[in-house]
């Protein structure tokens, strides 16, 4: 049941009304059992991998909090560590282990009849295993102590408001307020519920409409060339970005409706001025896991320069292989690696080349910085959108043929019978999103700053909603990271 979905926006008023009238110690039941509903509704067998990685994990932090002795303690962790990643690697990774032998038994010239079995991806395990690993590792640090109420655990780990596509909860973060008194607060309600229609706006008005160009183009990249495809191009950095931090407002704002704050995923990435920036500020949730629970662990920075570079590889290889089992997203990630390898390496050639162009000013190092970063990291979605890598490649070749170029209104033909139209609203649609970027964390800017009026923000607002419902595409799109 998605967050686009006109079950969920029916249903989202019941639990809220229900979960501010029943008694605290009751509150922690109604939202486990919205969770596991949301995540049955998918599949029925979905719920079955959750409630065992929950139940697996709680066990395995209050044994870690009642053993004292080092050893039993690692062990303990890397039980939990195995069992979790372990099922993640099952359900998600073994078909592209048998894609690997498969090709490796061709080139060697044997017979390969080995046929992996057809298993569905549960929803959200790719963020709920991570999250459960870093409970994991947290407790034995001994950074939080574990969790005694099995119920506040589930739903630490369930919670629908982020199950799909996160953000990626800490322990220390989400936990402690499950078990706080809490009563209703109006201006949390409103809060909560203007991010969601910031991100709703974000999601079926301005993602659902670029994606019919950006599949268009990267489902047949042999039929379009030169300027179709730098427009598929800028389109996807757009699309990315609307429709997952799209998601993330609207999960912030569905928690806020029950009283809870998650982390905040997203910091204007596209004004970051080197792609190390961009990581600070891009799916924080996830790159935060990766550099508190891979990066360190590998030494991180306080290594020799060739092991910080191998570790800023191999944290990369690995946030590639999380995206998706394909070659695609291990080459997306593994170029990220290589950009940040670089730019650390070049940092004082690079301010060489910037003194002898005369360019002093920190204003005009970090614009031409953020123009820089911007070009590649919109380069490196091709990677990240491609269907498999020899159609990235063929997208990069027929990216340059700017004199071929085809008709770049053809995309919008399964859409719309104007697509001068549809072109021009694109484009006006991603500047209203750019000049949102420039705002408060890329969000609706708030009635004080922007308008000054309480009678204009309203209308504002109004001004959204009947853009959804008008505007909207139709068709129910999934978000694309709640296929992660």
């Amino acid at each position: 049941m998605s967050f686009n979905s006109l079950r969920f926006l029916l249903l989202l008023p019941l639990a809220v009304v229900a979960y501010w009238l029943i008694p605290q110690r009751f509150r922690w039941v109604l939202l486990l059992l919205a969770s596991y509903g949301v995540c049955g509704t998918c599949a029925l067998t979905f719920p079955i991998w959750l409630v065992s990685s929950t139940i697996a994990t709680y066990v395995l932090g209050r044994v870690m909090g009642w053993v004292s002795h080092p050893g039993v303690r690692k062990a303990l962790l890397a039980l939990g560590v195995v069992s979790n990643l372990g099922l993640l690697l099952i359900l998600k990774y073994l078909g592209f282990a048998d894609e690997i032998l498969r090709s490796l038994f061709g080139v060697l010239g044997l017979t390969y009849q080995l046929a992996p079995p057809n298993l569905m991806l549960p929803v959200g395990i790719s963020f709920y295993t991570l999250q459960s690993v870093g409970y994991l590792i947290d407790v034995h640090r001994g950074k939080v102590e574990p969790e005694t109420h099995l119920g506040h655990f589930a739903v630490f780990t369930a919670f629908f408001g982020k199950l799909a596509a996160g953000p990626i909860e800490r322990s220390d973060h989400l936990l402690p307020q499950l078990g706080e008194t809490r009563s209703f607060d109006a201006s949390s309600l409103i809060s909560g519920l203007r991010l969601m229609l910031w991100g709703m706006f974000k999601k079926v008005v301005i993602a659902d409409r670029l994606a019919v160009y950006v599949n268009a183009v990267y489902g047949d990249p042999g039929g379009h060339a030169g300027w179709t495809i730098v427009i598929a191009a800028v389109f996807s950095a757009a699309h990315l970005y609307s429709d997952f931090s799209g998601y993330s407002d609207i999960a912030v704002g569905v928690a806020r409706l029950f009283g809870l704050e998650l982390i905040q995923n997203f910091k204007q990435p596209y004004l970051a001025s080197s792609v190390s920036e961009f990581w600070r500020r891009w799916h924080v949730s996830l790159s935060s896991w990766f550099r508190d629970y891979l990066y360190f662990p590998l030494g991180g920075s306080r290594v020799p320069g060739w092991r910080r570079d191998l570790n800023v590889l191999i944290v990369f290889l690995v946030s590639g292989l999380w995206h998706g089992a394909n070659w695609t997203f291990v080459l997306w990630g593994a170029l990220h690696g290589v950009y940040l390898v670089l730019e650390r390496r070049s940092k004082g050639a690079l301010d060489r080349i910037a003194n002898a162009l005369r360019l002093n000013s920190p204003k005009a190092r970090r614009t031409l910085g953020t123009v820089v970063t911007v070009l590649l990291v919109g380069f490196s979605w091709i990677f990240f959108y491609a269907r498999s890598v020899p159609d990235a490649l063929l997208m990069i070749r027929n990216m340059v043929r700017l004199g071929s170029s085809t008709d770049i209104l053809t995309p919008w033909a399964g859409l719309t019978n104007t697509p001068v139209v549809e072109m021009a609203l694109a484009w006006g649609l991603i500047g209203l999103l750019a000049l949102a970027h420039l705002g408060r964390d890329g969000r609706l800017p708030r009635a004080s700053t922007a308008v000054g009026r309480v009678s204009l923000r309203w209308a504002a607002y109004a001004l959204l909603a009947l853009a959804i419902m008008n505007m909207g595409v139709a068709n129910e799109i999934p978000f694309v990271y709640a296929g992660f």
